[in-house]
């Protein structure tokens, strides 16, 4: 499919299709690649997350079918809100942003990313898949997601969010024998490995949260089993505290809201 640029239907349908001379040579340039360890979607420039084909580069993580349950744990929670602010923490790719744009067309998004590079791929998906504008009343487009490149919410309004959202790093670097080896070779490794307890970027999250949200507001991580009852004493002092497991079994969310 990505050698010819078709779907899977047309594969089906044109059994007799020969690859011409050129195809061939990318054919296998990309069978090396794949041989070599390179993620296909590095490969192929592509993944799919919460129905949105999203552009991924060697420069963002690629996003995992297990941080949609974090999609599926927002969107309840801000539904009933006319116009929700949400901050995305280290947005990658955007697959969060979007995924959240799509469910939430009222809402206001800031993604935030300390890296100039994967910020680039994460306003190209936005633009690509049209949701960085919502109809206003007047019939002209009205912006509502925002990309900053800062580190977490650095410069962004204190007490203004309804959600704060992330997928942090959070993998300990005590840990790194057992990531797979692809993962470790291609994927930025700024975005899987958070330090030597796998606790330091959250541990900066939950404070810069606290601050940036509204009475109220809630926070949504990402986090793995590994780690689910060291985050829990973190959020000392939030309310409604509660882990969510993924298909699994596996502690996969965290969520707290911050006090009225």
């Amino acid at each position: 499919m990505f050698t010819l640029g078709c779907d899977r239907a047309y594969l089906f349908a044109h059994p007799e299709r020969e690859l011409s001379t050129d195809e061939k040579i990318r054919y296998d340039e990309a069978l090396e690649q794949r041989l070599r360890g390179m993620p296909a979607q590095y490969i192929t420039g592509h993944q799919e997350f919460w129905g949105l084909d999203l552009i991924v580069t060697p420069a963002v993580l690629i996003p995992r079918p297990e941080t949609e349950h974090l999609i599926e744990a927002v969107v309840p929670l801000a539904t009933p809100i006319k116009t929700a602010r949400i901050a995305d923490l280290g947005t990658g790719s955007g697959a969060i942003a979007l995924a959240l744009a799509l469910e939430l067309p009222d809402a206001e998004i800031h993604a935030t990313d300390i890296s100039a590079a994967a910020l680039e791929i994460a306003e190209a998906n936005a633009a690509r898949l049209r949701l960085e504008y919502r109809d206003s009343i007047d019939g002209e487009p009205e912006r509502r997601l925002f990309f900053h490149h800062v580190d977490l919410l650095e410069g962004l309004e204190a007490a203004s969010f309804d959600f704060v959202v992330s997928n942090p790093p959070y993998v300990g670097e005590s840990e790194e024998d057992e990531v797979q080896l692809e993962v470790r070779k291609f994927e930025p490794r700024a975005a899987v490995f958070a330090g030597p307890s796998g606790l330091e970027i959250i541990e900066r999250v939950i404070p810069a949260a606290f601050a940036a949200l509204k009475a109220g507001g809630w926070l949504v991580l990402e986090i793995s089993g590994t780690i689910a009852q060291a985050v829990r004493p973190l959020l000392d002092g939030w309310q409604e505290v509660k882990i969510s497991n993924d298909l699994q079994g596996i502690p996969r969310i965290i969520s707290a809201r911050k006090p009225d």
